[in-house]
């Protein structure tokens, strides 16, 4: 009799399903979540007269860079076998700072010898640059012994929500519109940063820095979890992350406002063949006066090896939907012809209604939003030289206090 008489159709499909190696990972250990709270109610801040250059880790193990204005800690993950899938949460509230500044969350490069640490300790510097191709921009591309800073993700805080938004705020009392209920105490934003897992496994430094110029700054939480694939067979793969450009200022730099008179173009190193490559680009426009490429139109070009994977205008027009995490926000009240509800029905009056600075659109952020990486996939990729070309056509340069500059960070990622 053939065995097949004996195998219902359903148990003979689950035996073609099964994987080769399946006797193999039903061993594998169940590692299940991994929560890691970062930063607790972390003070982020401009204090030069507490904090050097270089703070050394303090008894919760976070150490602190540029007078305050970074925070770093090293964080460690089990090593897993199976499949992960990675969100980093940050939540944020203003100290006192009112104003809306640029904030990155990061992992320092585990390859580069050079970094943000040992650099603020005064132990190396940012490697020289051909100042042809890069003017006086130290430290966004790679160079020897150095790979620009991996950006977790780009954030951007709002007009002092926490501080301001107590009821009995002189500013922030006045200053809320009818339409919301009532001010926010934080703003939290999280992001799947699953791809970015090579960088943070087994080890790693992470941060957070945002440019603010008070003593009083921010307060921020971060927290990493690590959630583990229940999937017995489900075999952690391979992933690659090669970073590759990153404007952030984060330890001296000057403005970026380079785009405005060249692209920048870099070369970069593929160690072997490579399917299915990623390019990750995170981009917002600056300049906070009229006209200034933070609140101008802007298209943005990304090329890899002469090709174009990216050609977009990188604009936010729902910044008025952020208003509830921004009580200290400038206001404008602005006339208008409304149509209300009367006595009589329908009426018609001139009334003037606030505007509130953080409503207004902007070139791919919002005072309290923030930004997601744009994505495009190149494909496969040789082992070899490549190069990388990032082209703002119209961006316009600092001129005096009008601080027009762009903040560009991009890595490429893939499996095998």
């Amino acid at each position: 009799m053939n065995l097949r008489t004996f195998i219902t159709p359903l148990a003979m499909a689950a035996l073609l399903i099964l994987p080769v190696n399946a006797a193999k990972h039903k061993d594998l250990p169940a590692l299940g979540n991994t929560h890691i709270q970062v930063f607790d109610n972390t003070n982020v801040y401009f204090r030069p007269d507490s904090f050097p250059n270089y703070t050394p880790a303090n008894a919760d193990g976070v150490i602190r860079l540029v007078n305050g204005r970074i925070i770093v800690k090293k964080i460690t993950l089990p090593e897993y076998k199976r499949n992960v899938n990675v969100k980093l949460r940050l939540t944020l509230a203003s100290d006192g700072d009112r104003w809306d500044k640029s904030g990155s969350c990061f992992v320092l490069p585990k390859e580069s010898a050079i970094n943000l640490m040992n650099i603020a300790e005064g132990k190396t510097s940012f490697p020289a640059i051909d100042s042809t191709k890069y003017e006086k921009m130290t430290g966004i591309v790679p160079g020897k012994d150095y790979l620009p800073t991996i950006e977790l993700m780009r954030f951007m805080t709002p007009f002092g929500v926490g501080y301001y938004s107590k009821e009995d705020n002189e500013i922030g009392s006045k200053r809320k519109p009818v339409y919301i209920p009532k001010w926010e105490d934080c703003v939290v934003w999280e992001q799947d940063i699953t791809d970015l897992y090579p960088a943070l496994e087994k080890e790693a430094y992470v941060g957070v820095y945002i440019d603010t110029w008070t003593p009083e700054g921010y307060v921020v939480s971060m927290d990493i979890d690590v959630q583990e694939s229940k999937i017995t067979c489900d075999a952690l793969p391979k992933r690659h992350v090669k970073p590759l450009i990153n404007t952030v200022y984060y330890i001296g730099q000057t403005y970026p406002d380079i785009f405005a008179r060249k692209d920048v173009v870099m070369d970069f190193e593929m160690p072997k063949d490579a399917k299915d490559v990623r390019v990750k680009y995170i981009v917002t426009g600056h300049g906070g006066h009229s006209g200034g490429d933070e609140f101008v139109k802007k298209r943005n070009i990304v090329s890899v090896d002469d090709k174009e994977v990216l050609n977009f205008i990188p604009w936010r027009d729902d910044c008025a939907s952020f208003r509830r995490f921004n009580p200290g926000t400038g206001v404008w009240l602005i006339k208008r012809l409304a149509s209300y509800i009367g006595r009589n029905g329908y009426e018609e009056k001139e009334v003037e209604e606030p505007l509130g600075s953080s409503d207004l659109s902007r070139s791919n952020w919002c005072p309290g939003s923030d930004v997601v990486p744009e994505e495009a996939v190149i494909g496969d990729l040789k082992a070899g030289k490549h190069t990388f070309k990032v082209s703002i056509p119209e961006a316009q340069e600092v001129d005096g206090n009008k601080l027009n500059h762009w903040l560009v960070s991009a890595y490429l990622v893939w499996e095998e």
